[in-house]
């Protein structure tokens, strides 16, 4: 399964520190979750941003989904998040 975020940070987010703070989710956070396969974060045009994740299975994304709320790594990354700007997207990995 593959799932995507894209989102915007908040007016004013230190930019590098929101850096640090995707190496510390990533590393604390994101592979610790079983079955989380690949994460990438990449930074588009006009401000947006996007995390892509290959889950091996949905209901494995969605644990990791229930555990980040309560995460600290999780709760200081999401600080920089502008919460109106976050989409998530699911595609179902046709294994080509």
């Amino acid at each position: 399964m593959i799932e995507i975020l894209r989102f915007e940070l908040v007016p004013g987010a230190d930019e590098a520190a929101f850096i640090e703070s995707d190496k510390r989710v990533q590393a604390e956070f994101a592979y610790q979750q079983p079955g989380l396969v690949r994460r990438t974060t990449a930074r588009g045009e006009g401000g947006r941003w996007v995390v892509i994740d290959l889950w091996y299975s949905a209901a494995a994304s969605d644990a990791a989904n229930a555990a980040w709320e309560a995460d600290p790594a999780a709760k200081a990354y999401m600080a920089f998040v502008a919460p109106d700007s976050v989409s998530v997207e699911r595609y179902e990995d046709l294994g080509g």
